[in-house]
């Protein structure tokens, strides 16, 4: 007997079908060998595979929302799984198969469905009794924790305009000090204030 996991967020549901690995000695409700999953998001086709197709197309969606997130150009391409903006709401993903002579299932889904799909992705890397081999979308995750150029870039930009305005002041106040005469200063309190 196989067992059976679902993730569910609003639109959209993850099941994952599969068996314990009793050379791990693992409990009989764990699921480390992935035989099938199954994506049913709200009014679209149901998308199903083997798990060497699932962690390629968690990849892909994390990679999406990452380019998203980032406001940078969201596109994503491989020979598995193409996703790119139609505009601000609409997202066109095509599932490419890996049997010949099928044609590639197309979809368009919106916001939500993308972050319910996204969800779901994420209660399955938590979740204590699936295990997936930590490959591909794993190995890209951590380099968010990572300062690239960009980011580099970013951090330049935040520091740079409060440098630029005390660096101003302290130039600005400078000037004060060569003009001000303290002399001066004395001789005009004693013509105010004559004693």
């Amino acid at each position: 007997m196989q067992n059976k996991l679902l993730f569910h967020q609003s639109s959209v549901s993850l099941e994952i079908i599969g068996l314990p690995d009793y050379s791990n000695n693992e409990n009989d409700d764990q699921i480390s060998i992935i035989s099938q999953w199954k994506l049913t998001i709200i009014d679209k086709p149901l998308i199903e595979g083997k798990v060497e197709h699932l962690v390629p197309i968690m990849n892909a969606f994390y990679i999406y929302s990452n380019l998203l997130i980032k406001n940078e150009i969201p596109l994503y391409e491989s020979k598995l799984i193409d996703i790119k903006a139609d505009n601000l709401h609409i997202h066109n993903i095509v599932l490419k198969s890996s049997k010949p002579n099928v044609k590639p299932l197309i979809l368009k889904i919106g916001n939500s469905s993308l972050s319910d799909t996204i969800n779901c992705f994420d209660q399955l890397n938590e979740s204590p009794i699936v295990r997936i081999k930590k490959t591909g979308v794993f190995n890209i995750v951590p380099k968010k924790v990572r300062i690239g150029f960009n980011n580099k870039v970013k951090l330049f930009n935040l520091i740079m305009p409060p440098f630029i305005a005390i660096c101003s002041l302290i130039l600005f106040s400078s000037t004060f000090i060569y003009f001000y005469n303290p002399v001066e200063d004395k001789e005009k309190n004693e013509l105010i204030n004559p004693e």
